[in-house]
């Protein structure tokens, strides 16, 4: 799955089930990053914490 994270093209592995959606959730495992300590924005828009469990996203997205 191609995404931007913080402004760079990254290539992530979303898994061969969903190449084109992921959870947030499995997403910043992907990233090696602790959800507890992290802001999320995905297109601009902030996702609240409590929204991190359903958060969906999409191939091309951009993530800060």
């Amino acid at each position: 799955m191609r995404l931007t994270v913080n402004g760079k093209p990254r290539e992530v592995d979303a898994g061969a089930n969903c190449a084109e959606v992921i959870s947030l959730v499995a997403l910043l495992a992907a990233l090696d990053v602790n959800p507890r300590i992290v802001a999320v924005a995905i297109n601009g828009d902030v996702i609240p914490k409590r929204e991190f469990e359903t958060a969906r996203v999409r191939e091309g997205e951009a993530i800060e």
